[in-house]
């Protein structure tokens, strides 16, 4: 838990480095004094740590007759930006969804008009030091890991700007729609920064290592269109207030059917993308046994419906 003593706190944040870099380490040091170094010596967890830097929250929706949960990040002040108490709160969704039998769907939004502008900079100066930087990198790696592994089909929602941390967030869902103005951005190099949510990897993955290299490495901002073309998303929604209807609309394409045969097809395509093949078709094998001669299954055959 990152037990320091006091006589090696200023050797430890290197200090003299920040002055040099013009950084008041006066102010710093009494800075971390109160928040950081304080947490860290009374042995806190990395969830109470966070939940020091307060501002806005992570709400969600779940509509039990569709299945679909509304995500949103509620910052409008700051453009959505996450805060360390709304870091939790995206914790606290994802683990209550794990456990939603009934959910299908998911659309992550932004509140009034705008996406997120990545982390709250009243959080990320008050965690600067390096360990508590690597602890809430780590803490949000695996968020934005277990939301995108969850067994519900989900849609990232773009109106407006999604920069930074935002643009980390989009490639955690499994498809990704932009109104017609919206924009994206990863511009954690133009902040001394590289991606630090998994972003980077998961972008590699989603549209080929050159591209990627290209939009981290200028901090590319992409458009619907070029997004569009290089399939980073699955779609342009026009600029109307009724957006995020929608986007809904977009997602029951994609669950329209039993919970429990949407939620196995989606398991079945995380564990493909993440295992290699022979860990993968023992899955999909254990999966298949599941719904065979399931409820989903016996009703569908009474009905006696031929395709063709």
């Amino acid at each position: 838990m990152f037990l320091f003593r006091m006589r090696h706190f200023q050797r430890f944040i290197g200090l003299s480095k920040l002055s040099s870099s013009g950084v008041n380490s006066k102010t710093l040091t009494s800075h971390y004094v109160n928040k950081t170094f304080s947490a860290a010596a009374n042995g806190m967890s990395t969830r109470a740590q966070l939940m020091q830097f307060t501002g806005g929250s992570v709400d969600v929706h779940k509509d039990t007759d569709s299945g679909i949960a509304i995500i949103t990040l509620n910052n409008p002040e700051k453009k959505n930006a996450l805060s360390g108490k709304m870091m939790v709160d995206l914790c606290d969704i994802v683990s209550d969804l794990e456990q939603w039998s009934p959910g299908k769907g998911i659309v992550l939004q932004g509140a009034q008009g705008t996406f997120c502008s990545g982390g709250d900079l009243s959080t990320v100066k008050q965690i600067i030091e390096p360990a508590s930087g690597a602890r809430m990198s780590e803490y949000m790696h695996n968020v934005l890991a277990r939301l995108l592994q969850l067994p519900l089909i989900s849609i990232a929602l773009v109106r407006g700007k999604a920069l930074g941390g935002g643009a980390e967030l989009v490639t955690a869902c499994d498809f990704r729609l932009m109104t017609s103005s919206a924009e994206i951005a990863f511009v954690q190099i133009k902040m001394g920064l590289a991606t630090g949510w998994g972003g980077g990897t998961r972008l590699t993955r989603l549209i080929g290592r050159t591209k990627a290299l290209e939009l981290l490495s200028i901090a590319q901002r992409i458009t619907p269109s070029d997004a569009l073309r290089m399939g980073f998303i699955s779609d342009i929604l026009p600029e109307t207030d009724n957006a995020l209807d929608m986007a809904v609309s977009w997602l029951k394409r994609h669950t329209n059917g039993p919970s429990e045969v949407i939620r196995a097809t989606k398991k079945i395509v995380s564990s493909a993308a993440e295992q290699n093949i022979e860990e993968s078709l023992t899955g999909e094998r254990e999966i298949f046994r599941t719904l065979w001669g399931g409820a989903a299954q016996i009703k569908i055959l009474q009905k006696n419906i031929k395709h063709k």
